[in-house]
């Protein structure tokens, strides 16, 4: 590689934005790094770990969390170094080669395409609980349809809807935390917690240390969504200042959103409550706060819509990032007059309407089906980031060091061990029953991924 490949790859990365809408300000950025952390599985899926692994969850959390900050934090030099459409896909290339890339945009974008088919039939499980009379699949339709319409108006619009939603997340979680907090110390009326529930009933570790990393498999896949800044910062008016500030506010984000809340959470509730399986409501009714329930289905339904709202962004743009480099069809590539990936926004919601089918068809098993098709890909992903972070790095230092505004702490130290912990993540899922059929099903499809690759290099040429 010639001295100059640094330059050329920044040449490379400004040129794929071209023809994009720089039109996200630092507000949206600062609050979709803020809230991406924030989704529908820390304020649901957070309990079915409480369940498994007792007040140890906490551990769980704080292992994986641990885990997202380090990646977000490789995601932070990359993207200050290498601000492009696709994000990590792009790094993942240039870093270690054409193969990479291609896999990594292609889990990435299917992903996502779950996610946001997920979302539409969790949104109207809400919805249907609301309005009984009204079938769940004509709220998924409608879901689909309006966050469709949605992205397809301009990034701007989705920024904006993306800003409230996180801003609400943020509002949520900050007041439940205040609520705990006050109670643990006494200072809410007719209550004093203390911190009993910790070990009262069991011990701290009630069914062992085996759980908790269990746990932490498991919640894995709740974190996945911090790096959606990355992918933003080609249509953010300051990518590189942008990008910097929310990797380096990420640490604070994980410790008081996902593992405070969950401490919080075991403090006020036996973890072996039978009201666990929804911890936040729970918590907040065993302190008599009126309307709890219905409260926090409203968050939890504006958690959802986030999600589906940045799958839909998400998606198109790794889509759009991926035919720009010839790993998909270039007519995805193409925007229309307001910066828009139109085609690559539609292909992406197909799955989504899809689900509009399958929730009509059999509304007891589609949602089952969707949790277990996504499974193992996110590890994968992040996998990916580390090997790639691990190389550019070293390039970096070499062609262009000025570029280094954001660095990856201890390197190559705690890339490495975040290798190791991914790569043992991924080999305990083996061995824990529940996880067998997502670590399957991810391994088959990165397995398919790469099928198409060699598909791609016989009958389709790479840009250069």
């Amino acid at each position: 590689m010639s001295h100059d490949s640094a330059a050329a790859d920044a040449s490379a990365a400004a040129a794929d934005s071209a023809g994009l809408r720089r039109t996200l300000k630092t507000r949206h950025m600062r609050m979709i790094a803020l809230g991406g952390v924030i989704g529908a599985g820390l304020f649901v899926g957070s309990g079915v770990v409480i369940q498994a692994t007792g007040p140890a969850a906490v551990l769980s959390f704080a292992l994986t969390g641990t885990l997202v900050v380090l990646v977000m934090r490789m995601l932070g030099e990359m993207a200050s170094a290498h601000p492009a459409v696709g994000g990590f896909y792009e790094y993942n290339r240039i870093a270690l080669g054409e193969l990479a890339g291609f896999m990594t945009g292609w889990m990435y974008w299917y992903f996502w395409i779950i996610v946001v088919a997920l979302e539409a039939v969790a949104g109207a499980r809400i919805l249907h609980g609301w309005l009984p009379g009204v079938a769940p699949w004509c709220f998924t339709l409608a879901l689909m349809t309006v966050f469709t319409l949605l992205n397809l108006l301009s990034v701007r619009s989705w920024g904006e809807a993306e800003y409230w939603f996180a801003s609400i997340k943020v509002v949520a979680i900050t007041l439940f935390l205040a609520i705990g907090v006050a109670v643990v110390c006494g200072l809410w009326p007719g209550n004093h917690a203390g911190f009993a529930n910790l070990t009262a009933y069991g011990g701290f570790f009630p069914k062992g240390i085996t759980p908790v990393l269990t746990g932490a498999v498991a919640a894995t896949g709740f974190y996945f969504g911090s790096e959606i800044v990355t992918v933003a910062a080609a249509e953010s008016a300051e990518p590189e200042q942008a990008v910097a500030r929310a990797t380096q506010s990420v640490v604070s984000r994980v410790l008081v959103f996902y593992v405070g809340s969950i401490l919080v959470v075991v403090t006020l509730v036996p973890w072996n409550a039978p009201g666990i399986i929804q911890p936040y409501v729970t918590a907040l009714e065993s302190v008599h706060v009126p309307g709890a329930g219905q409260i926090m289905n409203a968050v939890i339904l504006t958690a959802v819509l986030s999600a589906l709202n940045s799958g839909l962004f998400a998606s198109s743009r790794m889509l759009m990032a991926l035919a720009r480099r010839a790993d998909a069809p270039h007519g995805l590539a193409r925007l229309n007059r307001r910066g828009v990936p139109v085609p690559a926004i539609l292909l992406s919601t197909a799955f989504g309407y899809a689900a509009v089918i399958m929730n009509y068809v059999s509304p007891e098993h589609v949602f089952a089906f969707l949790v277990d098709s996504y499974g193992t890909v996110a590890i994968f992903v992040y996998l990916l980031i580390a090997f790639a972070e691990l190389r550019l790095r070293r390039r970096l230092e070499r062609e262009a060091p000025e570029r280094l505004r954001v660095r990856m702490w201890a390197y190559p130290a705690l890339t490495l061990v975040a290798i190791v912990t991914m790569l043992a993540i991924v080999a305990a899922m083996a061995f824990i029953k529940d996880q067998r059929l997502p670590l399957l099903f991810g391994v088959v499809s990165a397995g398919a991924m790469l099928g198409g690759y060699f598909v791609r290099r016989r009958f389709g040429a790479a840009k250069s």
